[in-house]
């Protein structure tokens, strides 16, 4: 199952870390890994097409942390993570999504 970890402040989406893997199909033939692949390597590549206000950190686990607030990087990380949502409401079974505020 692959698993998406939101961290919340007061100024929306500090971090997300994602892990797993679907287990949907055999590796390489997996349509919910690609999905997931997809729709954050999109979000990335776009946000820092405009400035580096992310930080990637891809080892086992892939981690986002924001350094700066903006427009574009709140609403294209929003935008991100309601499209794993919907392929977690289409794929229960192999992506789950939560959220947590900071304290």
């Amino acid at each position: 199952m692959i698993k998406v970890s939101v961290i919340k402040n007061k100024e929306g989406i500090h971090r997300i870390t994602i892990s797993g893997h679907a287990g949907f199909a055999k590796y390489g033939y997996d349509i919910v890994c690609s999905a997931v692949s997809s729709v954050v390597t999109t979000s990335i590549n776009a946000i820092l097409s405009f400035e580096k206000t992310i930080d990637v950190i891809d080892k086992e686990t892939l981690e986002i942390q924001v350094l700066k607030h903006d427009k574009v990087t709140d609403t294209l990380l929003e935008n991100m993570m309601a499209m794993l949502r919907e392929i977690e409401n289409q794929y229960e079974k192999n992506i789950r999504t939560e959220e947590k505020n900071e304290c």
